[in-house]
């Protein structure tokens, strides 16, 4: 694995850098439209420029003089900024196709929006007409049923009458009022079914908007951080350039210090070996050094104790050996001294 790291890392920060380059000259082709072509060109160079001054620096730091070292620095830095400026571009480009996507969609919401309020705002006139109609034909039922008509004449006195012209008025007005209920209840049918596939037209345009569901989550933070959507937008695509080109420079200058580290290294005899390998190598050796020493001092532990045991051995032979010699210069035995009793003591002479 260590020896496959350094080409991962190649690996990543080449394909890091392609995708910037490739928003980047396309971000940069969206702002000067007029001629594209030829900033394509112009950016895709200076991306290519921009890789090799940054493994260039690394490479040679010790040997560049200050002078060319503080103009790389600094252009290595510029273009960075012009990268970043393109990817900026290319994403803001990108956001505005999509909210002009939703836009449209809104408009279209807003056009179904208020032409069901005008549907609403005719329904309710209708239910008022109808409540009032209802309440005309319930009284001119009841006046039909009694078949009586009462009015006041010029002395403020009520009259009850009963007429066929009056009847027929009030079934002429009665037909009139249930004729014009009738319409009123059609109209209220259309209005309704109107205002429903209305909803269900938002409804769609909701759901079914592949704009609206790409900037669904921003409208969300948007809501949660009560900010405008546009600087919301404005932050992320912040986010992004502050990571993205800058992060492919520093993983290519990684690389090159991995390689560096993992170089093939010769020994004395010219054969190659690696870093690890040679550090491998030493570590097995010390162990190996280690090993002999251990066993080198277990001999001479054993070798000394062999010693003292042959010297403790051969002291008490000598030992040994000058006892028996003793024993033969001297044959005689010798005879054991007899002691003579002590007399006993005699009392003091009394005076």
């Amino acid at each position: 694995m260590q020896r496959f790291f350094p080409y991962l890392t190649l690996s990543v920060a080449l394909i890091l850098a392609l995708i910037a380059a490739y928003y980047s000259v396309f971000g940069l082709s969206k702002l000067f439209s007029s001629q594209a072509t030829a900033v394509i060109i112009m950016a895709a160079a200076l991306e290519i420029s921009k890789l090799v001054t940054a493994t260039y620096l690394h490479r040679y730091w010790n040997n560049i003089i200050f002078t060319i070292k503080t103009y790389l620095i600094s252009a290595l830095i510029i273009l960075m900024c012009i990268t970043s400026l393109g990817i900026y571009g290319f994403l803001v480009s990108a956001y505005q196709e999509t909210a002009y996507n939703v836009q449209e969609v809104d408009q279209k919401i807003d056009l179904q929006t208020n032409k069901k309020n005008r549907f609403e705002s005719q329904l309710k006139t209708i239910s008022v007409e109808k409540q009032s109609l209802n309440k005309n034909i319930t009284e001119l039922t009841s006046g039909l049923s009694n078949n009586k008509i009462q009015r006041k004449n010029r002395n403020g006195d009520i009259i009850t009458t009963t007429s066929g012209s009056t009847r027929r008025a009030l079934e002429k007005q009665l037909d009139k009022s249930i004729k014009r209920r009738d319409v009123l209840a059609v109209k209220e049918y259309a209005l309704t079914d109107s205002i429903s596939n209305i909803d269900l037209k938002i409804l769609n345009l909701q759901t079914n908007s592949e704009a609206v569901a790409e900037i669904g989550p921003l409208k969300y933070v948007a809501k949660i951080t009560g900010q405008e959507i546009d600087r919301v937008v404005n932050w992320f695509i912040l986010l992004f350039i502050i990571v993205f080109d800058p992060l492919a420079v520093i993983l290519l200058v990684s690389a090159q210090h991995a390689f560096k580290k993992n170089k093939p290294k010769k020994n004395i005899y010219g054969e190659s070996k690696n870093y690890f390998e040679l550090r491998n190598q030493n570590i097995n050796k010390i162990i190996k050094q280690r090993n002999i020493v251990d066993n080198i001092k277990q001999q001479l532990i054993k070798e000394v104790r062999e010693e003292i045991q042959k010297d403790k051995i051969q002291q008490k032979q000598e030992i040994i050996e000058t006892l028996e010699s003793e024993k033969e210069l001297d044959p005689e035995p010798i005879e054991e001294v007899k002691q003579t009793p002590r007399p006993p003591d005699t009392p003091p002479k009394s005076m």
